[in-house]
């Protein structure tokens, strides 16, 4: 009766190898579950930024192009000038855009500027989407602005 209660006394300390191997395997099958929706939130998140990131500039063009005394938004324009101050020869209430980051899209490719625009008459501020190629669908959608 006595080595009945010594084994009764014995108190487990840690897990099996086994315990281990299933919580592992739990994990694993939820992260394979829930990436492909976290990676997918986050390339809608990065479209959403450019399509606001493009929006932004376009108007800065235009108030840009209205602070230069200039009929139409020249064919070329360097985007680099909307971060330019009158001094450096940027437009009167320069700059107009605080930082370089601010004429990237959010895949690190420069936005591009289009005169005349085909979706806008005057220009268009575009953006190739995350493929950086033109055309696609979802996250690899052109933006336009």
């Amino acid at each position: 009766m006595s080595t009945h209660s010594n084994y009764s006394k014995h108190i487990r300390k840690g897990f099996t190898l086994l315990e281990i191997i299933v919580v592992v395997m739990i994990i694993a099958v939820l992260a394979t579950l829930i990436a492909p929706r976290l990676l997918e939130r986050v390339g809608s998140a990065k479209h959403t930024a450019a399509k606001s990131k493009a929006a932004s500039i376009a108007q800065q063009i235009t108030v840009f192009h209205l602070q230069s005394g200039l009929s139409e938004v020249p064919d070329g324009f360097d985007l680099e000038l909307l971060l330019l101050t009158p001094d450096d020869g940027g437009a009167p209430g320069g700059p107009f855009l605080n930082k370089s980051d601010d004429i990237i899209d959010p895949w690190g490719r420069p936005f591009e500027v289009f005169v005349p625009g085909e979706i806008n008459h005057d220009f268009d501020v575009m953006s190739w989407g995350e493929d950086g190629e033109p055309g696609g669908e979802g996250v690899n959608e052109d933006i336009t602005q």
